[in-house]
């Protein structure tokens, strides 16, 4: 029997290096991918590739030549969304010309909701149908996602593998210095919260407080990620990919609140953005860190405030729906207040945030 051998793009990210643990501990050889020499404990051989440089990323991969499955966890922001749209399929083209004769069997790609929610430039000007269909057409105008699977569909009917696209909400899990950190940027404005005495506010939209939402474990993703490379059924499909479960954040900020042992202040009925009322966290951090004498590691590192404002800020309803991936039989589940409570443990455990 052929061993597994993945290629993971993007691995040092979210769903990059939860999906490189995932495989690894179910047996397979896994090479990793990022533009820097990295030491990644899952990783059986890094290549330090620059995948907007199509040279220098084909001379790369000439150690990629035995990977039988592509799993491209990765995209690179620019100014504009045309921009984006040119750099990111430059990219994941680089990636597969450079594999070309590689005995590639399957090939994966992360994207996420702005497949239903629009670009960077035009996110949210529609209201899209909720929960969100796989189904679902694409909008008008560009978007780099679909950009990127538009070279996944080329190049696999080309060189003959087969694909799925995976379309995760929020991500929830730890990778210092990840920009779509949501779960470790609460625990930060928590424990700054806690250590300041200032309210812990929900930051974002009333339509967000009040409305039914979802969000995606990085760990459930590398599951789906395993079973859609494995599972015949499963290819050449797009799958929405979340926790199972829905929740509203009028329950959950309570939740989190408990966890870190801070009142809950009244919601003021508008947003009240973290990158405004966090914008002295740098030196209040640095306090809490000699204090606790947690790892030193700077804020800006850690919480992502923007991210977060903007996922927690929208003024209409995110869920989403999961037929293609439930009726072929992937009926992974993960309680979602667990998602955040096990990423805090995890901070607490490596001395990220105080105890």
């Amino acid at each position: 029997m052929t061993k597994n051998i993945a290629l993971i793009v993007g691995a040092t990210g979210l769903s990059g290096s939860y999906t490189g643990r995932q495989l690894k501990d179910a047996g397979w050889t896994v090479v990793t991918v990022s533009r820097s020499a990295v030491d990644l404990d899952f990783s059986d051989r890094h290549i330090a590739a620059d995948l907007e440089d199509a040279s220098g990323a084909k001379a790369a991969l000439q150690e990629a030549q035995d990977v039988t499955h592509v799993f491209y966890c990765t995209w690179s922001r620019q100014a504009s969304e045309d921009e984006n749209v040119r750099v990111n399929a430059a990219m994941i083209r680089n990636l597969f010309d450079g594999i070309a004769d590689a005995p590639v069997q399957h090939a994966a790609l992360v994207t996420g909701l702005k497949h239903y929610l629009g670009s960077f430039d035009d996110y949210a000007k529609v209201t899209p149908y909720t929960p969100f269909l796989e189904s679902s057409p694409r909008l008008p105008g560009p978007n780099f996602y679909y950009a990127q699977e538009d070279v996944l569909f080329e190049k696999a009917k080309e060189q003959g593998f087969t694909w799925s696209v995976h379309r995760p909400h929020t991500m929830i899990g730890f990778v210092v210095g990840n920009a779509m950190n949501m779960a470790v940027t609460l625990a930060v404005y928590a424990s700054i919260c806690k250590h300041t005495g200032r309210p812990f506010v929900y930051p974002g939209s009333p339509e967000q407080y009040n409305a039914v939402t979802d969000v995606t474990d990085a760990r459930i993703l590398a599951k789906q990620l395993q079973w859609a490379a494995t599972t015949p059924e499963a290819a050449d499909t797009p799958f929405n990919i979340v926790n199972g479960d829905v929740f509203r954040w009028t329950w959950l900020w309570q939740q989190i609140a408990d966890y870190f042992d801070v009142p809950v202040a009244d919601y003021p009925g508008h947003t009240t953005p973290l990158e405004e009322t966090m914008s002295d966290a740098a030196d209040i951090w640095a306090d809490i860190v000699a204090k606790h004498g947690l790892q030193d590691i700077p804020v800006g590192k850690l919480a992502s405030w923007w991210h977060s404002d903007a996922d927690l800020s929208r003024t209409l309803e995110c869920f989403t729906d999961m037929t293609n991936s439930r009726v072929l039989g992937f009926d992974a589940y993960q309680p979602t207040s667990a998602s955040f409570f096990d990423v805090f443990d995890t901070l607490r455990a490596q001395n990220i945030i105080p105890a």
